[in-house]
């Protein structure tokens, strides 16, 4: 088992003993995102406090430990302390923080410095520049610039010899240096960045990745790479060498180029570690081509192939352990995709994005028996959906987005009795009528039985709508 394993499954033994909750799950049925109870906090922060495990900076009344092992600052750090408290401070981390960096500053440019620091977090921080300060943190582990405006990463980054993961989402950096290769402890590299303005379900390019150094297949300890721009020189290079990383658990393709689809497919069958694959075409009428991956990890459990296809990629039934499928911009003629899906065992959820040219859907009696959530978008020669009895029967959460010619609900609907959301966005006038008369003269008989039922639009370039 990995470290990260090892966390996730001592996390779950908090989880079976309700010491923490599950706020959000991912699509694949892993926690996103926990919470415990105000009183349970009150007594981790009383005995951190007492037994010098973490030190919250926003906490005015508290007395700090003369040590300062575990730092976590709120906003700005009003009432400075001694620097001699820092000396062996392992971690920092800083929520928001405003008026915090220049301490930061002083305190990594002291004679003891932060030597021992080996987690450093300064997600959302006013920077327009990487902090030189942190070359000299040579213990650090984990590195978030998450958030800031940082543009370069400088080539002395190759200092940081213990690094284990970068954390770059949300920033302004397009590329990493080749000295980024002399980190060979590294597991995470997390640099993408989504473009503001633009509503995902409907927009082809929505965010954007960065250049990687040409042989990044020598970062063999690498377990997430998210995510690499390829529609460049060494784009065909750099598709190879990611079949070196072995230990891959997420990788992000952006930009495949139809003639590179072949080199990925080679790649992709030496991840036998790899849980987790989005691929993004170079442009919506770019074709991904993976029709040549004959042994696609197995492991698989998320699956993105955002970009034209001729077909259904023939391995992804194959896939008995994929969780969460979403296939966009495929533009597929006169090849129904469901057909080939209905039967993967453990699919909960699955997103058509303008994947089906065709004017109907129909879902089977029988198929997608542990699907729990569905999206149709921008399906603009979808007329009618149609669900057969005994279809989808654990389904609770129904998308259905930018379909301007479906003039009524799905035929059927009635018999996904296990539906609590209906969610409608820029639909016809003729259906939203429909709905609303409907509503007003109590002949909803289809939908009485789910309990959310919201319409609404993006005409502003943002999600706006009501419940009925």
């Amino acid at each position: 088992m990995t470290k990260e394993e090892v966390a996730e499954g001592y996390l779950n033994e908090l989880i079976n003993r309700s010491l923490v909750q599950v706020a959000e799950r991912r699509s694949d049925g892993r926690v996103a995102t926990y919470r415990i109870h105000d009183l349970w906090r009150e007594i981790i922060v009383s005995k951190s406090g007492e037994q010098n495990i973490v030190t919250l900076a926003g906490e005015k009344s508290r007395e700090w430990p003369e040590k300062v092992q575990r730092l976590t600052i709120h906003n700005h750090l009003e009432n400075t302390q001694q620097s001699k408290c820092f000396t062996r401070l392992r971690s920092l981390l800083m929520f928001n923080a405003t008026g915090s960096l220049s301490k930061f500053s002083m305190l990594a440019s002291s004679n003891d410095g932060l030597r021992f620091l080996t987690v450093l977090d300064l997600k959302g921080a006013l920077l327009e520049t990487f902090p030189n300060e942190v070359l000299k943190l040579v213990q650090l582990r984990y590195l978030s610039l998450r958030g800031t405006n940082v543009i370069v990463i400088p080539k002395s980054i190759g200092k940081l010899q213990n690094l284990e993961t970068l954390d770059l989402k949300d920033t302004y950096v397009t590329e990493l240096p080749d000295d980024i290769l002399k980190l060979q402890q590294l597991r995470h590299i997390l640099l993408y960045r989504y473009i503001q303005d633009l509503v995902p379900s409907i927009c082809f390019r929505h965010h954007c990745g960065f250049k990687a150094p040409t042989e990044i297949g020598r970062l063999s300890s690498l377990q997430k790479l998210c995510s690499i721009e390829t529609n460049h020189d060494g784009g065909t290079i750099l598709l190879g060498e990611v079949g070196k990383l072995t230990q891959l658990r997420k990788l992000q393709i952006e930009s495949l180029r139809n003639e590179d689809g072949w080199v990925l497919c080679s790649s992709l069958e030496k991840l036998s570690n790899l849980r987790s694959l989005i691929v993004r075409a170079a442009g919506e009428d770019e074709i991904i081509d993976l029709d040549s991956l004959s042994s696609p990890p197995q492991h698989l459990r998320t699956l993105y192939l955002g970009g034209s296809l001729r077909r259904v990629p023939h391995w992804i039934p194959s896939l008995y352990s994929l969780v969460s499928l979403v296939l966009a911009w495929s533009k597929l003629r006169d090849v129904d995709p469901l057909e080939s899906l209905q039967g993967l065992p453990n699919l909960v959820e699955l997103e058509l994005v303008r994947t089906h040219e065709g004017e109907e859907l129909c879902f089977k009696a029988g198929g997608f028996q542990r699907l729990l959530r569905l999206g149709l978008g921008v399906l603009k020669g979808l007329r009618w959906v149609k669900v057969e009895a005994g279809s989808m029967p654990r389904l609770e959460e129904l998308f259905i987005r930018h379909c301007e010619l479906v003039e009524e609900l799905p035929s059927g609907i009635e018999h996904l009795t296990s539906l609590k959301s209906l969610e409608l966005y820029d639909m016809s006038d003729g259906l939203i009528s429909t709905m609303n008369r409907d509503m007003e003269c109590g002949n909803n008989w289809k939908i009485a039985h789910i309990a959310k039922v919201w319409i609404g639009d993006t005409k502003h370039g943002y999600w706006k709508g009501n419940y009925l």
